[in-house]
């Protein structure tokens, strides 16, 4: 990436000198207009490096309006982006809600089932063997139908085994977490019986499981249908 970075910028005509540091603020030895390129630290390395008297910008501010004709995205600018030729970027969208809306609709209309419909680009996780992150997007997913709002509410059910039911054996046990799910309170968060359970929101749990299914190499980018994503133990 260095050597990438270093002919991009030659080729400008311009000198480069790389610093590499772990505190954002060494950047103010150099410069007081800064232009940050993180992603998801950007609001708190943007409020940082302000405290400390210096201009600056982030990706998020570049092509947040149009120039001329070009595109732009309001909320993003170019995070989000991905090369499209030498010379263009194919911006974050901008218009997703519209679609997914849309197509919900007429999804309803064509099967009379509710159907949550949503935009997805990277997954959110980190690779434990590689260590890479896969989360280069600045969300998820972009745009989604409102089914997709909030977070799983589930209880561990090693923790209810292990400790409310420890004296029940299988089909006892299978039909006493049945009930348990059933009887389980509308907001269980902070309740110890969720512990262990993962406290991510819905459409990044979702869209990770999309971008692991379709990926964006030879496999294409099809439409990903889920089913039976909302059901748990205790349907019938």
């Amino acid at each position: 990436m260095i050597d990438l970075y270093r002919e991009l910028i030659e080729s400008e005509d311009c000198e480069v000198e790389f610093v590499f540091s772990n505190d954002v603020k060494t950047i103010l030895d150099y410069n007081k207009d800064i232009l940050t390129c993180d992603i998801h630290t950007r609001e708190k390395t943007t409020k940082l490096l302000k405290s400390e008297g210096a201009n600056v910008y982030g990706l998020h501010n570049v092509l947040s309006e149009p120039i001329g004709d070009s595109g732009f995205n309001p909320d993003y600018g170019v995070l989000g982006s991905n090369k499209a030729t030498e010379e263009k970027l194919k911006l974050f969208p901008k218009t997703g809600n519209k679609l997914v809306n849309e197509i919900q609709k007429r999804l309803n209309n064509i099967t009379g089932k509710q159907i949550e419909v949503m935009v997805y680009g990277d997954g959110a996780f980190k690779d434990p063997v590689g260590h890479i992150w896969e989360l280069a997007d600045p969300v998820v997913s972009p745009a989604h139908t409102s089914g997709l709002i909030g977070t799983p509410n589930e209880i561990k059910l090693k923790y209810v085994s292990d400790n409310k039911f420890a004296n029940l054996r299988g089909e006892e046990l299978k039909d006493a977490i049945k009930e348990e799910i059933k009887n389980k309170d509308k907001d269980l968060t902070g309740q110890m019986i969720t512990q262990g359970t993962t406290p991510r929101r819905l459409t990044d749990l979702i869209g990770s499981l999309c971008d692991l299914t379709s990926g964006s190499g030879d496999k294409g980018t099809p439409v990903i249908f889920i089913q039976g994503y909302f059901d748990n133990l205790a349907n019938d």
